[in-house]
């Protein structure tokens, strides 16, 4: 999906390309009880063909009780986890463009902390006459420099590849996007039954997405997450389990945005978005 949201090139930075030239972007989202995630992204305009953005990300889990092994309360702790990015997408001509991502990350966990450094590849086609963009994207190449302890860990790396059609004199869009491509092992999925079949894992790698734009002005989304879906209902919560939902209003220069998620059994989440052109 190509469009002017500067908040859209933290999953890809090859959309930078069809983001207006000084455009920022702030989302906030509540997560679990006393959790709150926050980003904020800058994009600039080079030349005809290239792009540079900066962004920066924030997930604070709040305050917890603080234990020993053996489970005594020794007080309070809080944990944190942080990263700050810089982008650049280059335009290889009328339809195909390619980006890259570094990140620097950060983690907290009371008295431990932890350094990573980290790297996005990403290529989109985007025909305009036929609505229909494509893109692929290799997210979190790298891994700890800095230990919590003794033994130093891979970042968890995600290769997806989506598209996005709109339907001909219809305002409607149909996004299909698969997450994980290299993980099809069992033991990458929770299932407290019994050993997930192939259907099962290979719906686990699927997301689903309806836009909805009566004009230029509005827009409805709706999305379901298989995987989210079926793991949350094992865990015991079926409403809303996989669905999210939003809506946004798109002005010359300002864009907000609304939409409901639930990524946890214990609360749903509710994330805002404002996009400036300045």
């Amino acid at each position: 999906m190509v469009e002017n949201d500067a908040s859209l090139i933290l999953q890809n930075p090859a959309l930078m390309s069809g983001v207006d030239d000084n455009s920022i972007s702030l989302n906030f989202l509540t997560y679990m009880k006393g959790s709150k995630m926050g980003s904020a992204t800058y994009v600039r305009t080079i030349d005809e063909r290239g792009t540079w953005g900066v962004a920066a990300q924030f997930v604070g889990y709040g305050s917890m009780k603080e234990t020993l092994e053996t489970g005594q309360v020794i007080g309070d702790m809080g944990a944190l986890d942080m990263a700050l990015s810089g982008m650049y997408s280059y335009s290889l001509n009328d339809f195909w463009v390619g980006g890259v991502t570094g990140k620097f990350i950060y983690s907290k966990y009371g008295s431990y902390n932890s350094v990573g450094l980290a790297a996005d590849l990403a290529l989109s086609y985007f025909d305009e006459e036929g609505d229909f963009s494509t893109s692929l994207v290799a997210a979190n190449l790298g891994g700890q420099v800095k230990a919590f302890g003794e033994e130093h860990e891979r970042i968890p790396f995600n290769l997806q590849w989506g598209f996005t059609k709109g339907i001909a004199h219809a305002p409607f869009r149909v996004s299909v996007t698969l997450s994980d491509l290299t993980h099809w092992s069992k033991k990458y999925y929770y299932s407290p039954e019994e050993e997930p079949g192939f259907g099962r894992i290979l719906m686990n790698h699927v997301n689903i997405g309806v836009d909805i734009v009566p004009s230029n002005q509005f827009y409805f989304a709706l999305g379901y997450n298989f995987r989210r879906a079926y793991e949350l209902k094992a865990a015991g919560s079926s409403h809303m389990a996989g669905f999210t939902c939003g809506a946004g209003v798109i002005l010359k220069r300002l864009n907000l945005g609304i939409a409901y998620a639930k990524y946890h059994v214990s609360a749903p989440s509710l994330s805002l978005t404002l996009g400036y052109g300045l």
